[in-house]
Parts: C-alpha cells; sequence; structure tokens
C-alpha cells in the first residue's frame, strides 16, 4: 500500500511539473489578448528585414562624401572578413550586394546583426555558407548608411 502512495504521488508530482496541466484562461479575454499580439508584432517582412530601417530614399547618383566616410569604416571594421569582390573570406563578398538585397534589408543587417540573423531566411543562409556568426560592429545610424553608399560605389553606382 505504502509503495501505491508513493507511485501515485510521483506520478502526480510529474504530470504537474511537466506543463500539461490544464490552463485556466478567459475566454472573455482570449480575443483582447490576440488582438493585442496582432498590434505589438506586425508581419515580418523579408525585402527590409528586422529593425528600425522601414523607407530608405537613395539617389541616384553616388555620394562620394557618404561613400569615402565608408570606405574609411570598411576598412577599419569590415575588410578583415568581407572582400569587395564576390569572393567570400570569412564573410560574403560584397560585390553585388546592393542589386541583392534592398537599401533597408542591408541596414537593418549591419545595425541589427543578432535579431536578423535569428529571423531573416537569407541571413540564416549566409550563415550556413559562411559557417561565422557575423558579430554585431555597434554601427550607428550614419555610419551604417556610409557603409551602404560604399557598397553601391563598389558596385558601380556613378
Amino acid at each position: 500500500m505504502k509503495k501505491m502512495i508513493l507511485i501515485l504521488g510521483i506520478a502526480i508530482g510529474l504530470y504537474a511539473c511537466s506543463g500539461n496541466a490544464p490552463k485556466q484562461t478567459s475566454t472573455a479575454d482570449q480575443p483582447a489578448t490576440e488582438a493585442a499580439k496582432a498590434e505589438k508584432a506586425p508581419s515580418y517582412d523579408p525585402e527590409r528585414g528586422t529593425g528600425k530601417f522601414t523607407s530608405v530614399t537613395v539617389s541616384p547618383a553616388l555620394d562620394k562624401k557618404l561613400a569615402d566616410a565608408g570606405n574609411k569604416i570598411y576598412d577599419m571594421k569590415c575588410a578583415s572578413c568581407h572582400k569587395l569582390t564576390d569572393e567570400k573570406l570569412v564573410g560574403p563578398g560584397w560585390k553585388g550586394v546592393t542589386g541583392r538585397h534592398k537599401p533597408e534589408w542591408i541596414l537593418n543587417f549591419v545595425t541589427n546583426t543578432d535579431e536578423m540573423i535569428e529571423k531573416d531566411p537569407k541571413a540564416q543562409a549566409m550563415l550556413e555558407l559562411c559557417m561565422v556568426r557575423m558579430p554585431n560592429q555597434n554601427l550607428s545610424d550614419e555610419e551604417a548608411r556610409n557603409v551602404y553608399e560604399f557598397m553601391r560605389k563598389n558596385d558601380g553606382v556613378k
């Protein structure tokens, strides 16, 4: 009898700790909760990624001043992992990157690297290819924009 009580007690304890216990929620609260989630979490846009950049206006002509500033940032923070050709070093080469991705995606990636790698299929595919997670370079919005303009220069924009 003591064994039966002990086994029953263990079984009840395991069931209670398993997370399978029924949840007590009010059905009246459920629609409001779902609506709140929908308002707080806009749908993910794979064309722009995730981050603060939702719309970036880019001039057809290159901004040489921004590109030169971006070149300096590239030399300091990016060149050790990225070549300016399409050849992979540690990370992918930069040749053609502005044709493959929208400005918003690139700017979100370089300023919000960790979240982009977790959520974005294209960033995850690059991680599988390169097998090294890009470190967050802590670029400011202005630095990111400068680097983007340098990428455009590298892609032949005049």
